[in-house]
């Protein structure tokens, strides 16, 4: 598929071909029942492709406006990030590099499906490459700071691409994807490459592919889902779907990159924001969104854990994925 080529999605399954530029990530005219059994009894008319779903005003899509300068519409970019006509680089493939990019508008959607479009790629052989790419959706923006480029002790929501292990002790098979949601009161450990503090995660091959790489992040009525499409099969896998997780309204888009001793080109080709048409009950909707706190309900703690987050518990153990059996 080519780059600049764009598809219609079909709930978390195969996908077809579609308009240029206009992606879906959700079914057609009829919703497919395990769509059904995943939500439950709740309606929800995901989007299919059409232009009214897809929210421009918090999506970064080709052709770029600004290319050349320092600044483009709806997106800001600071520290070692370039605008080319193909891609953003958030970082080259050098050391001690920081770079990344926010969009300017807070968003106040409460359903929402995030496709990122993304290339992390170098001359680093095994295990000589790092450090990898942030996705973020939080309360402040251009920060920079030392977890992956951007600020630690962050409010809100954090996926981050992986590339190198910092911890020499783990079991984790790298380049990896993780999870971490934050109220404020946590501190992204590096030396553990965010082991205490992660939600889920999966093992994801992404890095030096000679094909497209996709992720996508579903948010919906507190169910946060992370699939994949790297294998060049127009398939989205799963990587992490986890239930009970809070996130307010108003925070922004963005994503970071961040090089030290090592180093990788970290580019993002787009990033599309689809809102989710869901029904919320009366009560829901009486909810100031903008007041909540992020957090995370589980049901226990794992392996005697202290709560990470106020009134958070866990059911997930650390390093794997909600998602899995």
């Amino acid at each position: 598929m080519a780059a600049e080529g764009w598809i219609c999605r079909w709930g978390w399954g195969r996908r077809c071909l579609g308009r240029p530029g206009l992606p879906g990530p959700g079914p057609g005219p009829t919703t497919p029942l395990f769509l059904l059994l995943l939500l439950g009894s709740v309606t929800a008319d995901i989007t299919d492709g059409n232009s009214e779903h897809l929210k421009r005003e918090h999506s970064l899509i080709k052709p770029y406006q600004g290319v050349g300068s320092s600044s483009m519409p709806l997106w800001d970019f600071q520290g070692s990030t370039m605008l080319t006509s193909h891609y953003v680089r958030l970082t080259p493939d050098e050391r001690s590099k920081e770079g990344s990019i926010w969009n300017h508008q807070p968003c106040f959607l409460k359903d929402w499906e995030m496709h990122v479009h993304f290339k992390v790629h170098g001359t680093g052989k095994k295990n000589l490459h790092g450090d990898g790419i942030a996705l973020w959706y939080t309360r402040d923006r251009l920060v920079p700071g030392p977890v992956f480029g951007s600020k630690d002790n962050f409010h809100g929501l954090a996926i981050f691409l992986d590339t190198y292990p910092n911890d020499e002790t783990t079991e984790r098979v790298f380049p990896y994807i993780s999870v971490m949601v934050n109220n404020g009161s946590l501190s992204y450990d590096h030396s553990k490459d965010g082991r205490w503090t992660e939600l889920a995660g999966c093992t994801a091959d992404f890095r030096n592919r000679d094909h497209d790489t996709f992720l996508a992040v579903r948010y919906s009525r507190g169910r946060l889902t992370v699939m994949t499409d790297l294998e060049d099969k127009n398939e989205w896998k799963n990587c992490i779907d986890i239930t009970g997780v809070r996130l307010p309204t108003g925070y922004y888009f963005g994503a970071s990159a961040g090089t030290g001793d090592l180093s990788d080109n970290h580019d993002i080709i787009s990033m599309k924001l689809f809102q989710l048409m869901v029904e919320h009950t009366p009560d829901e909707e009486s909810i100031d969104w903008t007041k909540i706190e992020p957090s995370v309900n589980f049901l226990k703690s794992p392996k005697g854990l202290p709560f990470l987050l106020p009134q958070t518990t866990w059911t997930t153990p650390r390093g794997t994925s909600a998602a899995g059996p």
